[in-house]
Protein backbone atom coordinates (compact mmCIF):
# COMPACT_ATOMS: atom_id res chain seq x y z
CA UNK A 1 0.00 0.00 0.00
CA UNK A 2 1.51 3.34 -1.10
CA UNK A 3 1.20 6.05 1.30
CA UNK A 4 0.26 9.28 1.00
CA UNK A 5 2.10 12.39 1.09
CA UNK A 6 0.37 14.72 3.68
CA UNK A 7 2.05 13.77 6.59
CA UNK A 8 5.04 14.68 4.64
CA UNK A 9 3.80 18.31 3.82
CA UNK A 10 2.51 18.64 7.63
CA UNK A 11 6.09 17.79 8.21
CA UNK A 12 7.12 19.97 5.82
CA UNK A 13 9.37 17.38 4.62
CA UNK A 14 7.66 18.73 1.07
CA UNK A 15 9.22 21.99 1.13
CA UNK A 16 12.17 21.96 2.97
CA UNK A 17 13.65 18.98 1.64
CA UNK A 18 11.55 17.36 -1.66
CA UNK A 19 9.41 18.65 -3.68
CA UNK A 20 6.17 17.42 -4.51
CA UNK A 21 5.50 14.18 -5.84
CA UNK A 22 3.51 10.90 -6.69
CA UNK A 23 3.92 7.72 -4.11
CA UNK A 24 4.46 4.94 -6.17
CA UNK A 25 6.58 2.56 -3.86
CA UNK A 26 5.76 1.35 -0.81
CA UNK A 27 9.67 1.40 1.71
CA UNK A 28 9.28 -0.04 5.53
CA UNK A 29 12.60 1.29 7.50
CA UNK A 30 13.07 -0.08 11.25
CA UNK A 31 15.84 0.17 14.27
CA UNK A 32 14.84 -3.36 15.12
CA UNK A 33 11.17 -3.89 16.54
CA UNK A 34 10.83 0.20 15.80
CA UNK A 35 9.07 1.13 12.77
CA UNK A 36 9.87 4.07 11.52
CA UNK A 37 6.27 6.27 11.04
CA UNK A 38 6.01 9.76 9.46
CA UNK A 39 6.65 12.15 12.55
CA UNK A 40 7.26 9.39 15.08
CA UNK A 41 9.71 10.15 17.56
CA UNK A 42 12.91 7.67 17.57
CA UNK A 43 15.69 8.31 20.39
CA UNK A 44 18.93 8.45 18.93
CA UNK A 45 20.43 5.39 21.09
CA UNK A 46 17.66 3.42 19.17
CA UNK A 47 18.90 4.64 15.97
CA UNK A 48 22.33 4.47 16.40
CA UNK A 49 22.82 1.47 13.81
CA UNK A 50 21.68 1.56 10.67
CA UNK A 51 18.08 0.59 9.99
CA UNK A 52 16.25 -1.94 8.09
CA UNK A 53 15.00 -0.80 4.89
CA UNK A 54 12.86 -2.27 2.54
CA UNK A 55 11.25 -1.18 -1.20
CA UNK A 56 8.11 -2.28 -2.95
CA UNK A 57 7.45 -1.17 -6.30
CA UNK A 58 4.98 -2.34 -8.96
CA UNK A 59 7.72 -3.14 -11.36
CA UNK A 60 10.22 -5.74 -10.67
CA UNK A 61 13.66 -5.60 -11.16
CA UNK A 62 14.35 -2.04 -10.63
CA UNK A 63 17.44 0.34 -8.84
CA UNK A 64 16.90 2.58 -5.78
CA UNK A 65 18.76 4.88 -4.32
CA UNK A 66 18.37 5.71 -0.95
CA UNK A 67 19.38 9.48 0.76
CA UNK A 68 18.62 10.05 4.57
CA UNK A 69 18.81 13.68 5.61
CA UNK A 70 19.11 16.13 8.74
CA UNK A 71 17.09 19.10 7.30
CA UNK A 72 17.60 20.89 10.74
CA UNK A 73 21.13 20.46 11.40
CA UNK A 74 21.87 23.93 10.02
CA UNK A 75 22.12 27.03 11.60
CA UNK A 76 18.95 29.23 10.77
CA UNK A 77 20.76 32.26 10.20
CA UNK A 78 23.24 30.32 7.24
CA UNK A 79 22.42 32.10 4.52
CA UNK A 80 21.23 28.85 2.16
CA UNK A 81 19.64 26.29 4.31
CA UNK A 82 20.97 22.90 3.48
CA UNK A 83 20.63 19.68 4.95
CA UNK A 84 23.42 16.98 7.04
CA UNK A 85 23.61 14.15 5.08
CA UNK A 86 23.47 10.90 7.15
CA UNK A 87 23.48 8.12 4.63
CA UNK A 88 23.84 7.29 0.83
CA UNK A 89 22.80 3.94 -0.82
CA UNK A 90 22.88 3.20 -4.41
CA UNK A 91 21.93 0.49 -6.54
CA UNK A 92 19.47 -1.24 -4.08
CA UNK A 93 17.29 -3.98 -5.67
CA UNK A 94 13.88 -3.84 -5.32
CA UNK A 95 12.52 -6.25 -2.84
CA UNK A 96 15.35 -6.07 -0.77
CA UNK A 97 17.59 -4.69 1.80
CA UNK A 98 19.37 -1.77 1.32
CA UNK A 99 22.31 -3.54 2.49
CA UNK A 100 22.06 -5.24 -0.65
CA UNK A 101 22.60 -1.98 -2.67
CA UNK A 102 26.23 -0.30 -2.41
CA UNK A 103 26.90 2.18 0.57
CA UNK A 104 28.25 5.01 -1.22
CA UNK A 105 28.05 7.37 2.07
CA UNK A 106 28.39 5.37 5.49
CA UNK A 107 25.32 5.44 8.22
CA UNK A 108 25.39 7.80 10.70
CA UNK A 109 22.77 7.34 13.23
CA UNK A 110 20.83 10.89 14.67
CA UNK A 111 22.96 13.47 16.79
CA UNK A 112 20.85 16.30 17.76
CA UNK A 113 22.44 18.85 19.33
CA UNK A 114 19.90 20.16 20.75
CA UNK A 115 15.58 20.77 19.73
CA UNK A 116 13.62 18.44 17.60
CA UNK A 117 15.43 17.18 14.24
CA UNK A 118 13.76 15.25 11.70
CA UNK A 119 15.49 12.47 9.55
CA UNK A 120 14.37 11.65 6.30
CA UNK A 121 14.59 8.83 4.23
CA UNK A 122 14.07 9.54 0.43
CA UNK A 123 14.03 6.92 -2.00
CA UNK A 124 14.30 7.55 -5.62
CA UNK A 125 14.13 5.25 -8.90
CA UNK A 126 17.17 4.71 -10.96
CA UNK A 127 17.64 4.83 -15.05
CA UNK A 128 20.64 3.10 -14.31
CA UNK A 129 23.74 1.36 -12.19
CA UNK A 130 24.93 4.29 -10.45
CA UNK A 131 27.50 2.32 -8.39
CA UNK A 132 30.65 2.63 -10.09
CA UNK A 133 30.67 5.94 -11.15
CA UNK A 134 29.20 7.85 -8.29
CA UNK A 135 31.05 9.83 -6.13
CA UNK A 136 30.41 10.67 -2.54
CA UNK A 137 29.39 14.45 -1.60
CA UNK A 138 33.37 15.74 0.00
CA UNK A 139 31.62 16.62 3.29
CA UNK A 140 28.15 15.59 5.37
CA UNK A 141 27.10 19.32 5.53
CA UNK A 142 25.37 21.94 3.38
CA UNK A 143 23.85 18.74 1.31
CA UNK A 144 20.63 19.62 -0.71
CA UNK A 145 19.25 16.16 -1.80
CA UNK A 146 17.26 18.41 -4.41
CA UNK A 147 20.61 18.84 -6.40
CA UNK A 148 21.95 15.64 -5.50
CA UNK A 149 19.09 13.98 -7.24
CA UNK A 150 19.26 16.14 -10.13
CA UNK A 151 23.08 15.89 -10.63
CA UNK A 152 22.54 12.09 -11.27
CA UNK A 153 19.13 12.32 -12.85
CA UNK A 154 16.63 10.43 -10.34
CA UNK A 155 14.09 12.76 -11.02
CA UNK A 156 10.74 12.82 -8.40
CA UNK A 157 11.55 10.48 -5.08
CA UNK A 158 9.28 7.67 -5.35
CA UNK A 159 8.53 7.34 -1.69
CA UNK A 160 9.66 9.16 1.51
CA UNK A 161 9.39 8.46 5.37
CA UNK A 162 11.03 10.48 8.11
CA UNK A 163 10.96 10.36 12.12
CA UNK A 164 11.67 13.03 15.06
CA UNK A 165 14.61 12.80 17.37
CA UNK A 166 15.83 14.79 19.78
CA UNK A 167 18.71 14.59 22.07
CA UNK A 168 18.56 13.02 25.37
CA UNK A 169 19.88 14.34 28.97
CA UNK A 170 22.50 12.07 30.49
CA UNK A 171 19.99 10.81 32.80
CA UNK A 172 17.30 9.58 30.87
CA UNK A 173 19.64 7.87 28.05
CA UNK A 174 18.14 3.97 27.83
Amino acid sequence: MVRSVDSLVVGRVIGDVLDMFTPAADVSVSYGSKQVANGCEIKPFVAADRPTVHIQAPISNQLYTLVMVDPDAPSPSEPTFREWLHWIVVDIPEGADANKGKEVVQYMGPQPPTGIHRYVFAFFKQNTHLGGRLRPPTTRSNFSTRQFASQHALGLPVAAVYFNSQKQPASKKR
